[in-house]
């Protein structure tokens, strides 16, 4: 299931935030995800993240209000390059990657945190169309 796969993603990117040496790929930390299908996804977003987080910050700078990029929130910062990701460069639909993104939010930030990150990614949406 993709959850999973999110999930262990979203994990990547956020350790990503802090450490700055290059990924590689470890099979046993892939090893809670049982299909390969799942497998590529996870090195897919985690790939593309890296390879494009220059522009996802521009476009995530321009869209907080009242905020700078460096006084987010680490777990809500990674949740939103997730996102942003997923539907830029996997094809994910905006839907499904905002709501299992906000599922993410739920189990690993603050209360207050899916709010503020569906505020983000929506203002995002909005500015893109």
């Amino acid at each position: 299931m993709r959850t999973q796969a999110r999930e262990l993603a979203f994990q990547l990117i956020f350790e990503r935030l802090f450490v700055k040496n290059s990924y590689s790929f470890d099979e046993e930390f892939f090893s809670s995800l049982k299909k390969e299908e799942d497998k590529n996804f996870t090195k897919e977003i985690v790939v593309k993240f890296e390879e494009n987080k220059e522009e996802l910050s521009k476009i995530i700078s321009s869209n907080l209000i009242g905020y700078e990029i460096d006084r987010v929130y680490k777990i809500d910062l990674a949740l939103i390059y997730l996102a942003l990701t997923e539907i830029n460069f996997a094809g994910t639909p905006i839907q499904v990657a905002i709501n299992e993104t906000l599922t993410l939010a739920k189990k690993y930030s603050t209360l207050k945190s899916s709010k503020f990150i569906n505020g983000v990614l929506s203002s995002i949406i909005k500015n893109k169309n």
